[in-house]
C-alpha cells in the first residue's frame, strides 16, 4: 500500500492561490516601505525556519521531483550536510545558520514551490489571535533598519493566511481519508523533509 501523501489537482491549484496572494500582501507592505532584497549583502536563505504542515511538506516534493536527477541528488547531498551541522548546533544551544540546501548560487531553485514562511520573512508581519494578542515579527535585519524610529509601521497579517493553509491542511487529510491530520503536526526544516523524502500518513 503506498502511503504517501499525494497532493490533488484541485488542491495544488488552492495552494498556489493561495501564495499568490501572500506574494502580493508582501508586495504591498513592501512598495509601502520602498523596501527591495536587490543589493543586499546578506541571503535569507541561512535563516532557520521550522515547518508544519504536511501539505507544505508534500508540495516540497513536487517541486523536488521535477529536478534533473542529478540535481536532486546534489540537493539530498547538501539536505545531508545540512541535517549533521544542523544537530551540531542545536545540542550546542545555538540557532542554526546554514545555507538552505535548495540554494545554488544565491538563489532558490524551487522558488515557485518556496513554503510560507520563506514567502513572508523580509518584510514586518503580524499574527492576531482569536483573544486578541498580537505577536509581531520585525522583519529582516535590513527591514528593520528601513524602519527604526517610525511610528506606523505597514505588516502583513499572517492569521487569515495561517487559517486558510491549515483547511488546507485538513483538506488533505480529508483527501486521504485522515480527517485527523491536521491535529498531527509536523515541526522539521526543509533538510529534514528533503532527507525523510515525501510526507506519509502519520
Amino acid at each position: 500500500m503506498n502511503d504517501e501523501l499525494t497532493i490533488p489537482p484541485e488542491l495544488a491549484a488552492s495552494i498556489r492561490d493561495l501564495y499568490r496572494r501572500m506574494q502580493e500582501a508582501y508586495d504591498v507592505v513592501a512598495r509601502q516601505l520602498d523596501f527591495s532584497c536587490q543589493g543586499c549583502p546578506d541571503n535569507c536563505c541561512n535563516s532557520y525556519f521550522l515547518h508544519h504542515t504536511r501539505l507544505e511538506w508534500a508540495w516540497l516534493w513536487e517541486g523536488l521531483r521535477a529536478l534533473p536527477a542529478e540535481q536532486l541528488a546534489a540537493v539530498q547531498r547538501r539536505a545531508e550536510a545540512y541535517r549533521q551541522q544542523e544537530q551540531a548546533a542545536l545540542a550546542a544551544g545555538r540557532r542554526p545558520e546554514i545555507m538552505c540546501p535548495l540554494n545554488e548560487e544565491g538563489r532558490c531553485i524551487l522558488y515557485d514551490h518556496r513554503l510560507m514562511i520563506c514567502r513572508l520573512h523580509g518584510v514586518p508581519s503580524s499574527l492576531t489571535f482569536p483573544d486578541g494578542r498580537r505577536q509581531q515579527f520585525p522583519g529582516c535585519f535590513r527591514c528593520q533598519e528601513l524602519v527604526a524610529g517610525r511610528d506606523k509601521v505597514p505588516t502583513v497579517e499572517r492569521a487569515s493566511l495561517l487559517r486558510e493553509l491549515a483547511q488546507l491542511e485538513q483538506d488533505l487529510g480529508a483527501a486521504h481519508g485522515l480527517p485527523a491530520l491536521a491535529r498531527a503536526r509536523v515541526k522539521k526544516s526543509i533538510a529534514e523533509m528533503i532527507c525523510q523524502g515525501p510526507p506519509r500518513r502519520p
